[in-house]
């Protein structure tokens, strides 16, 4: 990557605001900086990471999510590897899925399938997938429920994809996108699936779960080292962007905080899409504006719990679909890396998926671990007498929402702010598409270079 000239707008920039420090930020920095390029970064947190941060509880580690990095490109996981040298780790950890007070593997094996199902129910199930792949070849769905139902049949759908979605969401699967499905199910297709039913336990087979990268002390170990990278000189913290103004075409000024207007040459906005056009001056048209009320993002709040007990399981992550479970997700750190615990404790970090000011974000602190505490304590996770301490982190604009319908509408909105020539939009929550880490990273670059990585 080192070769690729900066186009970034079609000219050597002589200087970039990035608006916003969290991963696509911060590597858009990592590669101007490589290249000469002065830039500033503008976060409006008092620490950089965005929603990609590690937290520290005592000697205990725990990230804003269930976070790892998968080897989609290996450019991207090069540049990662050469970031983080011998602190990169390569983890393999399975997942599972807790249904019905069992576990069942994910992705699906024919064992797992024939412990819940009974083998009449697996030989049903396994029949409807490879039913529903062929009828459903070449088709186009428009939800997330048409594209789960008539991919993966109806038994699987129903039990293992729709109840955990719309329980992740917040909305109807007949309401998500099916670039949902395509995006979160990625290599959970026909082939994979028959592969997984029948395979040896020591078989691999190319899914998104399983093997990943891992840094040593979490994933905001990426975003501290593109930080320390980019330097202190060039990045603003407790930064709030609160005003942008353009004219003739131009992004003009940014405003700060409410109080500090900066004129700018070229800029890259990471902020959430439709906060961006509301802080716009002159504000866009009422269409612009309209389509931009109607997008909407998933917040989350993590309950973490720190114990004096060497594991839990040996799972990276834990899917809870069922609704008598408050949480979407549980994972255990240590489970990614044995350096995010002390030698004989462990920690299990429960997410909880949710509107920003419903009942669930409104709750204080005592009273959601309580809550959490009971159902942990039902599964057998947690024990009282075990319980070091716990903390509740939240996170707003933590997902986007992709209804169906969305695309169209983030298409319209990237045109119209496509025109202003001094502008740029990367990652997740400015483009408003569902990505990891390492598609962020892909993109930021496409975008800082215009190419392809």
């Amino acid at each position: 990557m080192d070769e690729e000239p900066v186009v970034m707008i079609e000219h050597q920039p002589a200087h970039v605001s990035i608006l916003g420090g969290g991963p696509a930020g911060l590597f858009a920095g990592y590669y101007l900086k490589d290249r000469g390029v002065p830039f500033t970064v503008y976060e409006a947190k008092e620490r950089i990471g965005g929603n990609c941060v590690t937290h520290r509880h005592g000697d205990f580690y725990f990230d804003s999510g269930a976070h790892r990095l998968h080897d989609k490109d290996r450019t991207i996981t090069d540049a990662v590897a050469n970031l983080l040298g011998e602190d990169l780790l390569r983890t393999s950890t399975p997942s599972q899925i807790l249904y019905r007070g069992k576990f069942v593997d994910f992705p699906l094996t024919l064992l797992s399938l024939i412990r819940h199902l009974g083998l009449t129910g697996t030989i049903r199930a396994a029949t409807e997938v490879l039913r529903s792949m062929l009828r459903g070849s070449g088709q186009s769905w428009e939800s997330f429920e048409d594209f789960a139902v008539n991919t993966y049949g109806h038994t699987v759908a129903e039990r293992f994809l729709l109840t955990y979605s719309e329980k992740l969401w917040g909305v109807p699967c007949v309401r998500i996108s099916s670039s949902m499905a395509r995006t979160r199910l990625k290599g959970l297709n026909l082939r994979t699936f028959l592969k997984e039913t029948v395979r040896a336990k020591d078989d691999t087979v190319e899914h998104f779960e399983g093997t990943f990268y891992y840094p040593k002390r979490g994933i905001g170990m990426i975003a501290d080292k593109l930080g320390e990278i980019c330097g202190s000189e060039s990045i603003r913290t407790d930064a709030s962007i609160t005003g942008i103004s353009h004219d003739n075409g131009r992004i003009a000024t940014v405003t700060i905080n409410g109080a500090e207007e900066i004129a700018v040459e070229d800029v890259m906005t990471t902020l959430p899409l439709p906060y961006f056009l509301r802080i716009m001056d002159p504000p866009p048209d009422g269409e612009i504006l309209a389509l931009a009320d109607t997008f909407h993002y998933r917040s989350l709040i993590l309950v973490a719990f720190f114990l004096n007990r060497d594991r839990i399981s040996p799972n990276a992550t834990t899917y809870c679909p069922e609704a008598k479970f408050v949480f979407t997700r549980a994972y255990e750190p240590r489970n990614r890396s044995p350096f995010m615990s002390p030698d004989g404790k462990t920690s299990l970090v429960v997410e909880i998926a949710c509107d920003h000011g419903d009942a669930y974000w409104k709750m204080d602190d005592d009273g959601l671990t309580a809550l959490v505490l009971s159902q942990l304590s039902e599964v057998g996770w947690v024990k009282n007498d075990e319980l070091i301490d716990s903390e509740v982190k939240r996170m707003e604009y933590a997902y986007p929402v992709l209804q169906v319908g969305t695309e169209e509408k983030t298409r319209r909105i990237l045109d119209y702010l496509a025109c202003f020539e001094n502008l740029k939009v990367a990652g997740r929550n400015a483009c408003f598409t569902y990505t990891s880490i390492h598609e962020v990273l892909s993109s930021t670059w496409e975008v800082v270079t215009g190419r392809d990585v």
